[in-house]
């Protein structure tokens, strides 16, 4: 068996957060290969189930949006950012270290801070180690 690589997952807002990855793609900025991204209309759209469910099957969750004041349906981000809260709590009642899930505001023209973002996310996951339920 080989050594344990992190399963890391990105639901990623379809208007800023997607297009920073796409971007990051274009301009060849590396990224670890453990990211692996789901596209959504919005940031706000995830609900806490998603999360918790995706933990199932995963190490971290990276969940990315746009900017506060940047939302294409307004207010998204701000529901996402609520959400985060209570997604954080839910984590510590579940014995979950909270970091294992992060909130990222990238917008569709930061493809480096979104790569950058990723090697960052990617080295916390793996100095927690795999989750265990």
């Amino acid at each position: 068996m080989g050594e344990w690589e992190p399963n890391i997952i990105v639901i990623a807002c379809n208007w800023c957060t997607y297009q920073a990855a796409d971007l990051a793609g274009s301009l060849r900025y590396p990224y670890p290969t453990t990211v692996k991204i789901i596209r959504v209309p919005c940031s706000g759209r995830v609900e806490p189930e998603f999360i918790i469910e995706t933990l199932r099957n995963a190490d971290g969750v990276l969940i990315g949006g746009c900017h506060p004041g940047d939302c294409h349906y307004k207010e998204g981000n701000y529901k996402a950012a609520r959400r985060f809260k209570l997604i954080q709590k839910m984590l510590v009642e579940m014995g979950i270290e909270p970091e294992r899930v992060r909130l990222e505001w990238i917008s569709g023209s930061e493809g480096l801070r979104f790569a950058e973002v990723m090697r960052e996310f990617d080295a916390k996951i793996r100095e927690l180690g795999p989750l265990r339920w």
